[in-house]
């Protein structure tokens, strides 16, 4: 009598996938989070696209008959001015309106530029380990060292003004940010057991990273990236308030509240625009990328429905 054992053949490995699926879109549909701070945004790009057409006046025009008046709910306040006027007469909406073009121009640029290079040294240290993954270690360590603020003083004072200096000197200051904590993904990602498959099957290093690693990763990623635009928004305006972000000419959330500063006790609205302009975008940018991570990883989607 013969009997024929019958064995089950293991589970295939499979990598997770981390594209835009059908679910990720209605956990996507189902966050607050994405809805209040993707409107956000929405409304700060559109105000600084369309600026020359939505602004009411030019943001530069001096006009000295009507300095420091209030908002126009306000006693006192003039229609033309929604939102009063500074010390010099410009009126405030119109420059809040076009300062968000330079905070938007500088989040966007500095945050892709500091993903790109922390990510990609991550992606290098991680998951070739050893020495590279030393010497990268290091040189994060080594640059960490020195102050930011003080760094990014001493890049601008070497670079000059301009947004395209202030764009670079977030970039080599905060790369270092993706780096640390891309890397500790990476590190965990490479032990899984799809990715140990793909390298007993012979895939190259590259198609290993591009296409095994970088999916599991790009969820933080995603999170680290909004959350830099808000730390650009607010090193630009911390810069553009002592003056070295920018020249004159150049209309900027700092910029106002520089020129707001002495004004204070008597017109604290100078102020207080620009200030809500900086927090509600910071605000938008961290709830965006919150709600997209949870949406784009399938453990925290999981996990939350």
């Amino acid at each position: 009598m013969t009997t024929t054992a019958t064995m089950s053949s293991p589970a295939p490995i499979v990598a997770p996938s981390f594209t835009v699926s059908r679910s990720a879109l209605r956990q996507l549909a189902r966050q607050p989070r994405v809805w209040v701070g993707g409107c956000i945004l929405l409304a700060v790009l559109l105000l600084a696209v369309f600026a020359p057409w939505v602004a009411p006046h030019d943001p530069l025009e001096q006009d000295l008959l009507h300095m420091l008046t209030p908002p126009m709910w306000a006693p006192g306040g003039d229609a033309l001015f929604p939102l009063g006027t500074d010390g010099l007469g410009r009126c405030v909406l119109s420059r809040a309106i076009y300062g968000a073009r330079v905070a938007l121009t500088v989040a966007i640029v500095a945050a892709l530029g500091s993903m790109l290079l922390g990510s990609t040294l991550a992606m290098l240290g991680g998951y070739f380990g050893g020495l590279v993954d030393r010497a990268i270690s290091y040189v994060v360590d080594l640059w960490m060292s020195f102050p930011p603020v003080v760094l990014s003083l001493i890049l601008l004072v070497g670079l000059g003004a301009g947004v395209d200096k202030v764009i670079l000197a977030v970039v080599l200051v905060d790369w270092t940010r993706f780096c640390r904590v891309v890397r500790a993904d990476v590190l965990v990602t490479r032990r899984r057991d799809y990715v140990l498959a793909a390298q007993l099957l012979g895939f190259s290093h590259l198609r290993t990273m591009l296409r095994e690693v970088l999916p599991a990763v790009v969820p933080l990623m995603i999170t680290l990236f909004s959350i830099e635009m808000g730390i650009a928004i607010v090193v630009e305006a911390t810069l553009s308030f002592i003056g070295l972000a920018v020249p004159a000419q150049v209309t900027t959330w700092g910029q106002m509240l520089a020129d707001g500063r002495a004004d204070l006790q008597s017109a604290a609205w100078v102020m207080l625009v620009p200030v809500a302009c900086i927090i509600l975008t910071v605000l938008g940018c961290n709830l965006f990328g919150d709600g997209v991570r949870v949406a784009l990883d399938p453990r925290l989607r999981l996990r939350s429905e």
